[in-house]
């Protein structure tokens, strides 16, 4: 045998080992990559699915609990019978629905059982009470569960037979002041819109569910496996997550995600992944844990739809093409051009697993690999401006949601809550300080006929008049609110019971003078009271109203002033 041929010989089979060594490494590589690729993936697709939910939810729940606190509503609720109250109340409830995603609302009376309810069509205007529920029939049950077991607030997917409709509701309990259930308020949305928006939103090889606590399945695209109305039915009845899965040890491994998320359910955004099979395919399992909803994320991803390993295939020919030149070669380009940028591609990966987009400067060598590192690079620019954009679309939302809560729509004031947080501070201010505050509660004079004989919307305009002329009365730090209806709350301060009178006073004649102008005169009745270190928000609001009451009483157009030591001064 001639040399050329033991060296041909020595060489082809340094190349077939060589080659067979890079084929093993090549696959464990490739499997790793993918698997921690997948990782990351599952984690961002989790949070970005959980954030869409919640963008969709956040503004309805906090809509829905706003309702729960209506005084109109609590007030019928505890007085069913009181034609005035109910007619309040529907009014509330209108108003309510008109800002609901799917223009719809529902109440539920407890000692009653009626049931309200009205459409984005407003197909039940003047008829809003449908049906009364009947805790012996199984499709009301829901109803009492949720009183029963005190839950302030709830998610649920349920059909309303009595409506024919099946939708995402929100439930929400109606407490009176003494913290007894008196009802339920709440609103619902189409079930199959909400899929179709959230869930089913077609991405080939990503399928996203969402689970209750218990892991009923709540939201899935094949409604088939969706567990309506859980809260009424016993365990071992319910469409678990674990009907998805064939193996017990998935069905396993996925409710042990399940309790270990209940166990860190204090870790924001901890996201748990596994490996299991559905219908005969591996998938990379993501679920998280949602405590605004009390629901479950989970986020299935079909890692060879995503990225199939034969997308990595050119990496044999490279391996192969470059052992035929000679094995220093091989060894060099294997070094420079393949080992090298892969080491440095997985710590890329490393980082934006750890949550960093800041990337290290990367090798990106004329081949597959290169065009790899660049599409990653392309994937880790376009993933952190997502979740950026994701963030800040997020944070404009809480904000709007915090504004919405704090302002009244119609005439740019604060609005119940914004006082009350308003009141609370000053409240504390004035213990700090030990000097008082004044409080002037007042309302338009027989404002229900200038709605009766004008128009609502006639009297949503000398709403918003006097909440002008109220600002050009007061000075710049005091605190104007519109606290419901044509009642409208100043809080003063700093101030002195001769400043609470003198301001009191102008805003009555400020509002008579300058309404004359306008062509429709508008009066007001005014009442007082001047708060002093100790006086907590029942006792403050209780003298302001029981003046106002004086003041109407009187003869309304005018001053009365309650002070802390109960005396009146009263003006025309």
């Amino acid at each position: 045998m001639s040399l050329k041929t033991r060296f041909l010989s020595l060489a082809a089979g340094l190349i077939i080992v060589a080659a067979c060594a890079s084929w093993l490494a090549y696959r464990e590589l490739s499997a790793d990559l993918i698997e921690r690729w997948g990782r990351q993936v599952a984690e961002i697709q989790v949070r970005y699915d959980s954030a869409r939910l919640l963008q969709s939810l956040e503004r309805e729940i906090g809509l829905a609990r706003q309702m729960a606190d209506s005084t109109a509503l609590i007030n019928w609720a505890t007085a069913p019978e009181n034609e005035t109250l109910k007619t309040n109340a529907i009014y509330e409830m209108e108003s309510f629905r008109t800002n609901f995603r799917d223009n719809s609302y529902f109440v539920a009376l407890r000692d009653s059982g009626r049931y309200y309810f009205n459409n984005e069509k407003d197909e039940f205007a003047g008829q809003q009470f449908r049906y009364v529920l009947d805790p012996e029939k199984p499709d009301d049950a829901w109803f009492y569960q949720l009183i029963e077991e005190g839950r302030d607030f709830h998610l649920n997917v349920n059909p309303d037979t009595e409506l024919g409709v099946t939708k995402l509701w929100i439930d929400v309990l109606m407490r009176d002041a003494d913290k007894r259930i008196v009802g339920m308020v709440g609103t619902g949305m189409n079930l199959d819109t909400f899929l179709q928006d959230i869930v089913d939103i077609n991405q080939e090889g990503i399928t996203t569910l969402f689970v209750d606590y218990n892991g009923a399945i709540q939201l899935y695209r094949d409604r088939n496996y969706i567990d309506f109305a859980s809260v009424v039915k016993p365990e071992g009845q319910k469409n678990t997550v674990d009907l998805l899965f064939e193996a017990p040890e998935d069905k396993q491994k996925i409710l042990g995600m399940l309790q270990l998320l209940k166990k860190n359910a204090g870790e924001a955004g901890h996201v748990e992944s596994g490996f299991v099979t559905v219908e005969g395919r591996e998938h990379l399992a993501g679920v998280a844990f949602l405590p605004a909803i009390g629901w479950f994320e989970i986020t299935l991803l079909d890692l060879n739809t995503l990225l199939p390993q034969s997308y990595l295939w050119p990496l044999v020919a490279v391996f192969i093409a470059s052992l035929l030149v000679t094995l220093i070669v091989f060894h060099l380009i294997i070094q420079s051009r393949i080992v090298k940028p892969i080491v440095g591609l997985e710590a890329a990966v490393e980082k934006v697993r750890s949550g960093s987009f800041i990337l290290p400067r990367l090798d990106k060598p004329d081949n597959e690999i290169g065009r790899l590192v660049d599409h990653f690079e392309k994937m880790t620019v376009s993933l952190r401006d997502s979740t950026r954009e994701l963030e800040n679309k997020v944070a404009q939302r809480t904000d709007e949601l915090h504004e919405l809560a704090r302002v009244d729509p119609l005439t740019g004031l604060k609005n119940r809550r914004g006082l009350d947080e308003a009141l609370d501070n000053e409240i504390q201010r004035a213990e700090r300080s030990g000097n008082g505050f004044g409080v002037v509660w007042l309302d338009i004079d027989h404002f229900k006929s200038f709605n009766d004989q004008l128009g609502h919307q006639a009297g949503d305009e000398i709403l918003c008049r006097v909440a002008l002329w109220l600002k050009a009365c007061l000075r710049s730090y005091d605190h104007p609110g519109r606290w419901g209806g044509d009642e409208f709350v100043i809080l003063l301060s700093p101030c002195d019971p001769a400043t609470l009178e003198h301001i009191a006073k102008r805003i009555r004649a400020n509002v008579e003078q300058e309404s004359c102008k306008t062509g429709t005169p508008v009066t007001v009745s005014v009442g007082g009271y001047f708060s002093k270190p100790g006086d907590d928000m029942g006792k403050i609001l209780r003298n302001s109203d029981q003046a106002l009451y004086r003041a109407k009483s009187e003869g309304r157009n005018r001053v009365c002033i309650n002070s802390p030591e109960h005396t009146e001064v009263s003006s025309v």
